[in-house]
């Protein structure tokens, strides 16, 4: 008897070793990405170029290092304000609004304007003290209009972001210094024009060439440009901010949509006077990288799949002597038949599948078995549940006494 006892263990011991293994991620190989030749003269500290539709970063250069950003962080004032008010609103100006140093509306204490105008001012010419109203206007207070940049970076995963104002001038405060990464800044831009609720709001501000607006009284009126020069820089630009303080140096952050690919470029620390410039060759270059090395190619791999193996389930046949194992059958849940990836040519997809090799009964169908997962540079890129399409029941003790009777029953009569 112990000795059944011992082989009985061992086997669920076996099994559940074998049920415990499905699922475990693969691990993360270990490999450098060469530079590429044309890429090795950047000027920008940091750089990225980042894929808008996947998310991926393409290419980095110090892209995780946290940088002061000066006046890229309006890309995160506009759509925090997009998403939390009503741009009919009437702003009332502050007299730390209107204290703000250059660049600058020119607004005054006192005076009144539509929010929504207010935000081509912020954009399109980039004005602090526009910045400063909206701020305290939206969030009760530049403080507390920061803690919703926060909050909302965080939501997007900009971990190594943090925003004090609102419109990029250096600051430090008990939390740290206003900054972010290059990657951070290109997922903030991509956020705001590829998921956010409000993108086409977005993009509508951000693309506009010139705007004509006045205060509420209609004593003032004013028109602002766009200074984005990368706008009429390349085809297919999309969006885009610049930024500049003593400390920053010149940044940038801008899309461009080319037939299906979007590419997002964030410099950081790209030079200073005279070297205005030097963003522009660094976009430009980053951009072209990807135009030409980055094609979307289908990598889906149909998938044949086997019976698998059921323990003590109830049989198909209905035989109590098939009754020690059974099969279900197993199919993709999604109905998919394709996968495009923004590639390199260099670039491989792997594909694996990952299922145990017993299942225990009862099984019902549509549940999860296990996943076939596309890997590109040893990360998970896709993943697609398998299912059962079967049910299976347990053998249990009415079943097994219920069969025993028939084959009694048979062969008596």
């Amino acid at each position: 008897m112990k000795k059944l006892y011992s082989i009985l263990m061992l086997l669920g011991f076996i099994f559940c070793l074998s049920i415990n293994t499905y699922g475990q991620e693969v691990e993360k190989p270990e490999g450098q990405t060469e530079i590429p030749s044309e890429l090795r003269q950047l000027y920008a500290q940091s750089a990225v170029l980042m894929d808008a539709d996947s998310g991926r970063v393409l290419f980095e250069k110090n892209g995780y290092e946290q940088k002061p950003m000066a006046s890229t962080t309006k890309i995160m004032t506009l759509i925090v304000t997009l998403e939390n008010a009503n741009l009919d609103e009437i702003v009332t100006v502050s007299q730390y609004a209107a204290s703000m140093p250059d660049v600058q509306l020119g607004i005054r204490k006192g005076e009144q304007y539509r929010l929504g105008d207010l935000l081509y001012s912020l954009m399109l010419e980039s004005h602090n003290d526009s910045a400063v109203a909206i701020a305290e206007h939206v969030g009760g207070s530049v403080e507390g209009f920061a803690e919703m940049m926060n909050a909302k970076a965080r939501d997007i995963g900009c971990f190594d972001t943090y925003y004090i104002t609102p419109n990029g001038l250096d600051a430090t405060d008990e939390g740290g210094t206003h900054s972010t990464t290059a990657a951070d800044l290109a997922r903030t831009l991509r956020y705001c024009i590829t998921q956010s609720p409000k993108r086409e709001e977005f993009l509508t501000i951000t693309r506009t060439s010139s705007y004509s607006f006045g205060d509420a009284e209609g004593l003032r009126s004013f028109t602002v440009g766009n200074k984005n020069a990368f706008l009429t820089m390349m085809e297919g630009a999309l969006s885009g901010k610049t930024g500049f303080t003593n400390n920053a140096g010149y940044c940038y952050v801008g899309a461009l949509k080319r037939e299906e690919r979007t590419f997002i470029v964030a410099l950081l620390a790209c030079g200073w006077p005279n070297n205005r410039s030097y963003k522009w060759s660094d976009t430009r270059k980053l951009m072209s990288y990807g135009l030409e090395n980055y094609e979307y190619r289908d990598v889906w791999e149909e998938t044949v799949f086997h019976p698998l193996l059921v323990k003590n389930g109830i049989p198909q046949s209905g035989n109590l002597e098939d009754s020690a194992y059974t099969g279900v059958e197993l199919a993709v849940e999604s109905e998919a038949d394709h996968l495009e990836l923004l590639l390199s040519e260099k670039e491989q997809v792997s594909v694996e599948t990952n299922f145990p090799e017993v299942l225990t009964a009862p099984i019902e169908p549509g549940t999860i078995i296990g996943s076939i997962r596309y890997y590109l540079n040893g990360e998970v890129v896709q993943i697609y549940p398998v299912v059962a399409t079967d049910q299976v029941e347990p053998i249990t003790l009415p079943w097994c006494m219920k069969k025993i009777i028939t084959i009694y029953l048979v062969k008596m009569f």
